[in-house]
């Protein structure tokens, strides 16, 4: 069991197929989840979704954003950039010294194949911008295609986490095992700008050559058995 099993994790924004995709891989592996909606009917079909698929009593409920940002020990951003900066601010007093996952990646239709970062550098650091110092945001998942999340297949792409501070960082990387993913320690959070800028050339790569979900992986380094 992972040592973070005592942890609640609310994934704000969490109904699209990004964050079933995580809560089934978390819940899987014994987290509490609480699956963030603006509204809260949203929010309780697609955590009862996530039981079904699991078929398992497991720890995993609806609710709307506030109360799943306000209940939850680490926070999963997992909202389309256009809605980023809104709820990055309706979720400011909630994620005060906690850890905050954005998923986020600012992609700009309907040149989704182009880099387009906002003024911060990425949405990882506009999200530290608007939560303040105490927050420790972290940026992960965000090359991940959810294609792979939803099932139990062996998801042949890395996680690059970035940004926090290095305790955050080892927290986010061991929800990434715990997720049956391999993550990297990527660095301070303007490296977030690599991160989030590999989605929309990942994307074209998809585009050209008609598969759904390419992914990154890193070599060279000696991975766990």
């Amino acid at each position: 069991m992972s040592p973070l099993k005592d942890y609640t994790i609310g994934i704000i924004g969490g109904t699209g197929k990004e964050g079933k995709g995580l809560a089934y891989r978390w819940a899987k592996a014994g987290h509490r989840i609480i699956i963030g909606s603006r509204q809260e009917e949203k929010a309780r079909a697609a955590a009862q979704e996530v039981m079904d698929l699991l078929g398992t009593d497991t720890q995993i409920r609806g609710e709307a954003n506030e109360t799943a940002a306000q209940e939850a020990e680490i926070l999963v951003l997992t909202v389309p950039f256009a809605a980023h900066a809104e709820m990055c601010e309706r979720m400011k007093p909630f994620a005060q010294g906690k850890i905050v996952i954005d998923v986020t990646v600012p992609l700009v239709p309907p040149k989704v194949t182009r880099v387009q970062m906002p003024p911060e550098g990425s949405a990882t650091q506009q999200a530290q911008k608007i939560m303040g110092e105490t927050v420790q945001v972290v940026a992960a998942f965000q090359n991940i295609s959810y294609e792979h999340l939803l099932n139990d297949e062996e998801v042949d792409c890395d996680v690059l986490v970035c940004g926090g501070n290095k305790e955050a960082r080892e927290v986010v990387l061991q929800l990434v095992e715990d997720a049956g993913l391999v993550g990297w320690n990527a660095g301070p959070i303007e490296n977030a700008v690599v991160v989030e800028g590999l989605t929309s050339i990942l994307i074209g790569l998809n585009k050209q050559y008609g598969v759904p979900s390419s992914g990154i992986r890193i070599t060279g380094i000696p991975r766990k058995s």
